[in-house]
């Protein structure tokens, strides 16, 4: 077990699954404004140090594969655990890799923020920066597959010294998906759920848990059911599908435009993806100025990590041999 609470690091020589404990903030931090007035400013001052409260988070991590070996972090999308790269990491660790999966934020039941401004990229970012830094990581080949391909590109763009390499599994960069939204009504057909997923008072959690959770079973149906039940039982949890739908009701707090990224890239794109159209994934290549390379995956649905597992560990030694 690694414990990270209080600046601390204790690393066992064996594979285990971990909970790693951060100090990472619950809240998001609000622009504060005044008449330049003195009392305005410590009345300021007060509510920036209210909506900055930080809390420890406990992570629930998988690790997997030799110390010593080049890290990998593995970054799940909705509504999924680490559990989708099941198929991936003994292949990588085989290969000499340290592969690093986790529940992240609303996902790990010790890492549930009530407040939805929480769940913006910028702290799901740095939640990804905080735990290479626990892992005692100085940086990672960085996989993500849907949202967390989305941490994984704005982690690459923001932090390019801490990313290796990045391979992203069906979302293209931000740039190119916010465009495709924009102008292709493909894309924007495809999207239409996303209004759901956002919207408050717990209508998204009612439509999908209910009949004994169909609609959320119904996103699975090109996986078997042995690889789908496990996701399904997570977000069933009490709280578990709020703070995973939270992500989506969080994405337009942090609305900063994202840079091209430079660090060696793959975006792998499935044609049979339903909720990814080919617009975007056609256009990903303009938001990448270093080594780019694509993969299209033909007849393969949105779950590439269950159904594709080679391709991507293909991808990622690629990176970690070239």
């Amino acid at each position: 077990m690694i414990d990270g609470t209080g600046g601390g690091l204790i690393v066992f020589d064996y594979v285990a699954d971990m909970q790693i404990r951060l100090d990472r903030p619950v809240t998001h931090p609000a622009q504060v404004g005044g008449s330049g007035r003195e009392e305005d400013h410590a009345r300021g001052a007060e509510k920036d140090a209210a909506v900055r409260e930080h809390r420890q988070l406990t992570f629930d991590v998988l690790v997997d594969g030799l110390e010593t070996g080049q890290p990998v972090l593995l970054l799940h999308g909705f509504p999924q655990t680490a559990r989708c790269w099941d198929l991936v990491t003994p292949a990588l660790a085989a290969a000499g890799l340290r592969t690093i999966a986790p529940d992240q934020r609303g996902y790990s039941p010790g890492a549930r923020p009530a407040d939805v401004a929480a769940y913006a990229t910028v702290h799901l970012v740095d939640d990804a920066v905080a735990l290479l830094d626990a892992l005692g990581a100085a940086d990672a080949h960085v996989v993500g597959h849907d949202w967390g391909a989305l941490v994984a590109w704005k982690l690459a763009a923001q932090h390019p010294d801490r990313v290796r390499s990045l391979t992203a599994l069906s979302v293209p960069h931000p740039a190119a998906f916010a465009w495709a939204r924009q102008n292709d009504p493909d894309q924007a057909r495809r999207s239409a759920y996303i209004d759901l997923f956002r919207a408050e008072g717990g209508r998204a959690e009612q439509t999908l848990l209910a009949d004994d959770a169909s609609r959320l079973r119904g996103v699975f149906r090109a996986l078997p059911k042995e690889l789908a039940e496990p996701h399904v039982r997570a977000m069933t949890e009490p709280g578990a599908l709020t703070a995973a739908l939270n992500w989506y009701r969080a994405a337009d707090i942090d609305t900063q435009p994202v840079d091209p990224v430079r660090v060696p890239t793959t975006y792998v794109w499935s044609t049979a993806d339903q909720a990814l159209g080919p617009v975007g994934a056609q256009r990903c290549a303009e938001h990448v100025t270093g080594p780019y390379r694509y993969v299209e995956l033909r007849g393969v649905s949105h779950w590439i990590p269950e159904e594709e597992p080679d391709a991507v560990v293909e991808a990622v030694l690629a990176h970690a041999r070239g």
